[in-house]
């Protein structure tokens, strides 16, 4: 077996020698050979070998380097825990058919960090499937910049529990097209505060 000891041993590689190792030589590499991968490098490795990686590996990849990911390598690749150990400013790096492509459980593995970190064109990129999907804590702390920018697709096809969990000061701020494109048990499940705190008289008329 290939024993890698340094980041230059790892850099040394070419994408063969890097695609033939195993998936106990991937996951025993340190973090600082990860991230010592260049793009073209970690554009190399396999659905299985992206798994391997440890959960702080995943997590100090650069923006650089996930960016530079296809999208079977993130959507079938990464579990959810490796989804939910990486910086939202890698989240912000994948393409948008990465994002539309990664499955319910990676969406609901995002933590809350994660969710109200992500730009409001990278939460667009996500499907009316992905947001059914949505924890309601999930839900609960995207901003009120993130629910103004939601297509109205995308709110139609949340959950009463869902709805409820949206805040008064997002629910105020919602487009007249917005609070047309609810469904009537959208508007049922709505709260007393989410009512009398969070719609304008407008927005009633709507």
């Amino acid at each position: 077996m290939t024993t890698l000891n340094s980041t230059t041993d790892v850099s040394a590689l070419s994408t063969t020698d890097l695609a033939a190792l195993t998936t106990t030589q991937i996951a025993s590499l340190t973090t600082a050979q990860v991230v010592a991968f260049s793009a073209t490098q970690a554009l190399s490795l396999s659905t299985a070998q992206i798994r391997a990686l440890t959960i702080t590996a995943v997590a100090a990849l650069s923006t650089v380097q996930v960016a530079g990911l296809t999208t079977a390598q993130i959507s079938k690749g990464l579990s959810s825990a490796q989804i939910a150990a990486m910086q939202t400013a890698d989240l912000e790096a994948m393409v948008t058919d990465a994002i539309a492509a990664l499955s319910t459980t990676q969406v609901m593995a995002l933590t809350s960090a994660q969710i109200s970190g992500l730009s409001t064109a990278s939460l667009n990129a996500l499907t009316t499937a992905q947001f059914a999907a949505l924890r309601t804590a999930q839900i609960a702390v995207l901003t009120t910049s993130q629910i103004v920018a939601l297509e109205s697709a995308d709110l139609a096809a949340l959950t009463s529990a869902q709805i409820k969990a949206i805040t008064t000061a997002s629910i105020a701020a919602l487009g007249t097209a917005q609070i047309v494109a609810l469904t009537t048990a959208q508007a049922a499940a709505l709260s007393t505060a989410q009512i009398s705190s969070g719609l304008s008289t407008k927005q009633l008329a709507a």
